[in-house]
């Protein structure tokens, strides 16, 4: 089966440069399944995971927001942070989700209730992709 090079790469630099037969990604638009020989897109990504298919193994990466760009041959995912599962610090990532959690039950009038429920989505996406790794 023919393969697609994928490189996910974020301020910070790059995350991961590997082929695989096939990405799933979630855009703002909907659900996203990318073959070999896709047409040319661009789309702007959720907080969510890239699952990536290839050689019998199949791999997933935290992503909060970005973009994706498709060609034929490569896809390129341009994210605000993109973690591997093992590079996920678990702790971290439920204390954050605690954290937002008592932010939004809080109901006070100086909560940012946007950034704590983006806050919570990004700790439930890296707890999902931790979780589901091992």
């Amino acid at each position: 089966m023919s393969t697609l090079t994928v490189s996910v790469v974020t301020p910070d630099g790059p995350v991961l440069e590997e082929a695989f037969e096939m990405v799933s990604c979630k855009a703002e638009s909907g659900e996203l399944g990318i073959l070999p020989g896709h047409i040319p897109m661009v789309a702007p990504l959720t907080i969510s995971s890239i699952r990536l298919k290839g050689e019998g193994k199949s791999d997933r990466i935290a992503v909060s927001g970005g973009f994706l760009e498709v060609r034929p041959d490569k896809v390129t995912i341009l994210a605000q942070s993109a973690e591997k599962p093992t590079d996920i610090d678990i702790d971290r990532a439920r204390m954050a989700k605690e954290r937002a959690e008592r932010r939004l039950q809080d109901k006070q009038a100086d909560i940012d209730f946007k950034r704590a429920e983006l806050a919570l989505k990004r700790a439930i996406n890296r707890l999902d992709v931790y979780e589901n790794n091992f």
